[in-house]
């Protein structure tokens, strides 16, 4: 056995720290690596849950955020007790919602119910669609709580171009929440595609849409194709004739652009 004298173990403490020290002076300094500009926007979330810097476009008092998709039509979208409710009428008219003021890239919320007397089936039961981009594109609101549809048209669905990754449909007249993070396309100078409408959305805080790519607008029949249109479009709310409700309606306007460029440092992607 070899005893370590204590002067064997005094050089070999120094030794492993004098090769660490050395290690050590050779890495980068970790201040190149530290961003403190710009700094980060403080956003206060009182008790309501609405960010400080959030537009409310439905605080279960008016529509005066909204306007008719479809003024000529006969019936109304009710407000009472805080909360607002497509009046059913048939023959389907069509006269939805949507935003009197245009947006472009948002973080957006609601809450919605589907009558709790179940009428009917598949999309014929609790339906209705937010869309942005000027009713461009929609991720679908339908009562898919043991009711069978197509996949790429259920609840939490980029309607008829991608399924949602989960069903986690609540039973029918319980709300429910929907959040969404809209990026808008962008288009080059000649109207061709720059980059393409994204979505991740979230029902109930399970994901059913991660940055998924949309191939151009919601479209029933055929398949999408995108024609240039401004960046900033109003939003809007789907008539599809069933009773379906609302509350708790608002946004935060984002930055796309920035966005995809905060992805790494400025001074790190500089050098690849």
């Amino acid at each position: 056995m070899i005893k370590h004298t204590p002067a064997l173990i005094t050089f070999l403490s120094v030794a492993v720290a004098t090769s660490c020290l050395a290690k050590d002076e050779e890495k980068p300094d970790p201040k190149l690596t530290e961003q403190w500009e710009p700094k980060v926007q403080v956003v206060d979330v009182p008790s309501s849950g609405i960010p400080s810097d959030a537009i409310v476009l439905f605080d279960g008092s008016n529509l005066d955020a909204w306007e008719h998709t479809n003024p000529k039509a006969e019936n109304e979208w009710i407000v009472a007790d805080g909360i607002v409710t497509i009046a059913p009428q048939k023959p389907k008219t069509n006269n939805g919602l949507r935003t009197k003021q245009s947006f472009g890239d948002v973080q957006f919320h609601l809450e919605f119910r589907s009558p709790e007397v179940v009428d009917g089936n598949g999309q014929g039961r609790g339906n209705s669609g937010l869309f942005f981009g000027g009713g461009r594109y929609e991720t679908q609101i339908l009562d898919s709580y043991q009711n069978e549809t197509y996949a790429n048209g259920q609840l939490g669905s980029l309607y008829k171009q991608f399924p949602p990754l989960a069903n986690p449909a609540r039973k029918p007249g319980e709300w429910s929440t929907y959040d969404v993070i809209y990026i808008a396309p962008r288009f080059h100078a000649d109207g061709s595609l720059k980059s393409p409408a994204r979505m991740t959305t979230f029902i109930n805080g399970v994901l059913t849409q991660l940055d998924a790519e949309l191939y151009g607008p919601t479209i029933f029949r055929g398949l999408p194709e995108y024609k240039a249109h401004p960046v900033k479009q109003p939003i809007s709310l789907q008539d599809h004739t069933d009773a379906v409700s609302f509350r708790n309606i608002w946004l935060r306007e984002l930055d796309g652009e920035e966005i995809n460029d905060r992805t790494i440092l400025p001074e790190l992607k500089a050098k690849k």
